[in-house]
């Protein structure tokens, strides 16, 4: 893995998952309890081995910058780094334009490493690699691009670029976010497609030429799914890697990723941790997940008197304190104090709360540093909800950090 370079695209706005990302970009989200989003992909490149990293970051990036710091800090081993690269405006004063534009803004870094092979990963994607299997399927195939693929319901096409496939693996047709009637399914399945997974692998060569021809076509969105693939694919050197075939050892059931792009589908995310069979697990020691874990004691659970706390299908991360209260299907991040009388299901609490007594909390997500006074409701109406609060089409409440919230 010696000559391979890593790139993550880590400057994601997020304004679909607003208002969590209201002051931090996306990929610094919190996740899980005590992970952020970025997390999964470099857990990732570093079980596969690949500690040759940037992380390119964009907006309100502090939050990232420090967790990366933290967390995410290599040793002095030669040749090794996970380095936080901030838009520099290289070629011009602007912001990236696009998912190409912000790796052709930092082509040096690639032009003055000896790397045969580049990987490009986003940052905001719930999964396990071993990158390992799909490089050395890219080696085999000899392709210039391998872009990795997934089979979703064909309902959720118009979010993704669509593939289609030929027998050999190779790339024959690609539309990026089609609309659902015009999506091409899978042969055979006409209930689902092929969907690119936003990652890919390249030749370093030829992508440094292609990153440089299309920075100087004025007409380019200068993106990958809608600008390189398609230029490239003609080539026939193009190859989709099916992602259910990448296996890590002791991991079971069926290969997980989840785009959590939207409220929607970042709470739905971490519910999936707390299932009785989850569909992706953080408990397998043959791929541990390294984050950042603050100075806090241990969890903490009282009981007084007859009243007991009732702990269901959750997740408590450290320095939680739960004083006679009642927490189902919740995923609680650090330092959540939660007293007495208090109920709380299907919730999402990124960490530094305080609860106050004789709450009720439903499907809700509460961001960091929030304080909520007793007897509070959020959840039960979501007519008056709308009225304080963020609430999504599927009726998720999502409190903004720092929110003092009383009746």
């Amino acid at each position: 893995m010696a000559k391979v370079l890593s790139m993550i695209l880590a400057g994601g706005e997020g304004s679909r998952l607003y208002p969590l990302t209201q002051s931090r970009t996306k990929p610094s989200v919190p996740f899980g309890g005590s992970y952020r989003l970025v997390d999964c992909v470099l857990n990732n490149f570093v079980n596969s081995d690949l500690l040759r990293i940037y992380v390119l970051t964009q907006f309100k990036s502090q939050s990232l910058n420090t967790h990366l710091r933290a967390a995410w800090e290599l040793n002095s081993i030669t040749d090794t780094f996970i380095d936080a690269i901030p838009a520099q405006m290289r070629t011009g004063k602007h912001w990236y334009s696009g998912t190409a534009d912000a790796i052709y803004q930092n082509l040096q870094f690639i032009e003055t490493d000896d790397a045969e092979i580049v990987c490009i990963f986003g940052s905001d994607h719930i999964y396990k690699m071993d990158i390992r299997q799909k490089i050395e399927f890219h080696k085999q195939k000899e392709a210039i691009l391998t872009v990795s693929a997934i089979r979703l319901p064909k309902s959720q096409a118009y979010h993704f670029g669509i593939i289609e496939v030929d027998q050999k693996g190779r790339m024959i047709g690609f539309v990026e976010k089609p609309e659902v009637k015009d999506a091409k399914t899978i042969p055979g399945d006409p209930e689902h497609v092929l969907a690119s997974m936003g990652n890919y692998v390249f030749q370093s060569k030829e992508l440094q030429e292609e990153l440089i021809r299309d920075a100087a076509d004025e007409n380019s969105s200068h993106d990958f799914g809608k600008d390189i693939i398609p230029h490239l694919m003609p080539s026939g050197k193009v190859f989709v890697y099916d992602f259910t075939t990448n296996k890590i050892v002791n991991e079971r059931g069926e290969a997980y990723w989840r785009d959590v792009g939207t409220i929607e589908s970042y709470w739905e995310a971490n519910m999936d941790l707390i299932k009785s069979i989850p569909p992706i697990s953080f408990y397998n020691p043959a791929w541990p997940m390294h984050t950042y874990y603050p100075a806090v004691p241990a969890a903490n659970f009282k009981n007084k008197g007859d009243s007991r706390c009732i702990i269901r299908k959750s997740l408590i991360s450290d320095g939680c304190r739960i004083t006679e209260a009642t927490i189902k299907k919740s995923v609680l991040g650090f330092s959540c104090f939660v007293n007495q009388g208090t109920d709380i299901f299907e919730s999402v609490l990124l960490g530094n709360t305080i609860i106050g007594k004789n709450c009720t909390i439903i499907k809700t997500i509460i961001d960091k540093d929030v304080v909520i006074a007793d007897g509070v409701k959020i959840g039960v109406n979501l007519e008056d909800d709308k009225k304080r609060f963020t609430v999504s089409d599927e009726g998720i409440v999502v409190i903004p950090k720092g929110a003092k919230i009383d009746f």
